[in-house]
């Protein structure tokens, strides 16, 4: 079980930090990842921790604005999330791989589990 929190409202420029802790799970030796779906738009890849190495991968579109980091002990992964521009307005939602690789995963059909989601709006 995943549940994600942190979303809020913000003004162009801001910062936020989501949250995702999971549960019932060997936190460690999965891949996470966070995706977004804007209104009226299909859920999109964000970002991505490999277990392990903890290898990132980003899109482009958040690079050098976002970062996704884990912390294993607490069962919890994050995006911070900084220089928030309007079109990152989204409901942000957290998943879990739980099937084995050693690839970088950007696709919702390649990840198992997912939170609520938390909604994230950008005001300009």
């Amino acid at each position: 079980q995943l549940q994600a929190c942190g979303g809020g409202l913000v003004q162009a420029g801001g910062s936020l930090r989501l949250s995702c802790a999971a549960s019932g799970r060997t936190f460690s030796l999965y891949d996470m990842g966070w995706f977004r779906q804007a209104p009226e738009k299909e859920r999109e890849f964000v970002a991505s921790i490999g277990r392990y190495t903890g290898r990132t991968y980003y899109v482009d579109s958040v690079k050098g604005r976002f970062t996704i980091s884990r912390d294993n002990a607490k069962n919890t992964v994050y995006l911070q999330m900084n220089s928030l521009k309007p079109e990152d307005t989204a409901v942000y939602y957290c998943a879990v791989r739980v099937r084995g690789g050693s690839s970088i995963y950007t696709g919702v059909r390649e990840y198992d589990s997912w939170g609520q989601g938390t909604l994230v709006t950008v005001s300009s």
